[in-house]
């Protein structure tokens, strides 16, 4: 066991022997930290958490009471194998989120970026991989093997379908079941998601210039209007629009290897 002398630890915490504890960690009553478990320094549990198995939880992020963290992958076909879930720097995780590590069949690794949100109830299945700035709102599900790129945000009680791709600053509406990719900026919304626009108010946000936008808003309506298949329809869009990079973001996104189809319009 290393634990740094200045980290505080509750009496009542429960910390097995080959945990690595940083500087500055702040652990909070009743929680249990397994043997291959590392926090970095500055990581802070509240209460009652617990987290097991090959994990490590990056600098400055503050998990709050009954998660549970790094626990075996829900996958009948996980049959004991070593594998790992890597959490970045200044998350915040609030209560009851899971977090499942990686499976063989899927690469061996769960891993998270940095500075995300992960509101209550929250659950991040087997090798998934999630960038950073990302929003996850109460009780949004990622089955196995998704990946969501950076600053995507996740209406509640949303459930993403194993080996999807969410795009960069994508957002996905409230209880809406993504079944197919979702493009860069792009925003879906339904029972059965389907592609709705794009996400404006987050490309704003991000600082895009509004000339490329607007490139993307056009490239958006030849992608998803017009005429003959979607794979011409890229190959025309690369051709008018090669100079702006939200729209070669997408483009590249949509030629890209997948296992999923990529969700469109109505």
């Amino acid at each position: 066991m290393s634990i740094s002398a200045d980290a505080s630890i509750h009496p009542t915490a429960v910390i097995a022997d080959g945990a690595a504890i940083g500087a500055g960690v702040s652990i909070g009553p009743y929680c249990v930290i397994g043997a291959k478990v590392t926090l970095a320094d500055g990581v802070e549990l509240k209460s009652h958490v617990c987290i097991d198995g090959i994990t490590s939880i990056g600098a400055g992020t503050v998990i709050f009471p009954f998660a549970s963290i790094g626990q075996r992958p829900q996958d009948l076909k996980y049959r004991g194998e070593d594998s790992t879930l890597v959490v970045g720097a200044r998350n915040t995780i609030r209560e009851y989120v899971t977090m499942n590590p990686g499976t063989e069949g899927g690469g061996g690794i769960t891993s998270v970026g940095d500075g995300n949100l992960f509101m209550n109830h929250v659950h991040v299945g087997h090798d998934c991989i999630i960038g950073s700035s990302c929003v996850f709102a109460n009780a949004a599900t990622l089955a196995g093997h998704v990946i969501v790129e950076d600053r995507v945000i996740v209406g509640g009680l949303a459930g993403i379908h194993q080996f999807c791709r969410i795009g960069q600053g994508a957002m996905i509406g409230g209880m809406a079941g993504v079944v197919a990719d979702v493009i860069p900026y792009g925003t879906v919304m339904g029972e059965r998601a389907k592609l709705a626009g794009l996400n404006l108010v987050g490309l704003k946000r991000g600082g895009a210039a509004k000339s490329d936008i607007s490139g993307l808003r056009a490239a958006y309506s030849a992608l998803f209007t017009g005429e003959g298949t979607l794979a011409e329809r890229t190959a025309s869009v690369r051709e008018n629009h090669a100079d702006n990079p939200l729209v070669a973001q997408v483009l590249d996104f949509l030629t890209s290897d997948t296992a999923r189809h990529v969700t469109t319009p109505e």
